[in-house]
């Protein structure tokens, strides 16, 4: 078992015993398909062009304030939709409305040892639900978000029910 927090007092055990074993998918439902050229100082595109964005470093990593996103941005913005995501399908199958969700992922960029890692912090929004029902919620979607089963066991993910 490990502990997600969802709020700094509050923690829910949360079963991650499939983290040590890679999740073979059954059914292929969908490809994002990316380029990005010039690492944190380039371009990033997707194949159908939809995306199309300017790689900057921030300024806390030397960058000059120029206008572009970092991989840092794009993925948290991905990960707070894909988990907003994720906790509305468990509503529906739970037959629960759950009124307007928001999620903002915190993803710090920093160093392990010799290497580069990553930390997340998501904090989610429910405001129309009580306190239980949202933390059950947040819990569940924990568990069946990709976002979430992709990083487990590799990187701290902190979830937290914004206060209500």
């Amino acid at each position: 078992m490990r502990a997600i927090r969802l709020r700094t007092i509050k923690w829910v055990a949360i079963d991650i015993a499939m983290s040590n074993t890679p999740t073979v998918l059954d059914k292929r439902l969908y490809t994002a398909v990316a380029t990005a050229t010039g690492g944190r100082d380039g371009r990033a595109r997707s194949d159908d062009g939809v995306l199309d964005v300017a790689l900057v470093p921030p300024k806390s990593l030397g960058g000059g304030g120029a206008t572009g996103t970092n991989p840092e941005q794009l993925f948290a913005a991905g990960y707070a939709a894909c988990f907003g995501s994720a906790i509305g399908a468990v509503a529906r199958g739970k037959k629960v409305t759950t009124g307007p969700v928001s999620v903002t992922a915190h993803v710090t960029l920093g160093t392990a040892g010799q290497a580069y890692g990553l930390a997340v912090e998501l904090e989610v929004s429910l405001p129309e639900l009580p306190r239980d029902q949202a933390e059950a919620l947040v819990t569940a979607a924990h568990q069946v978000c990709p976002y979430s089963n992709a990083t487990r066991g590799n990187i701290v993910v902190d979830v937290k029910l914004a206060g209500q």
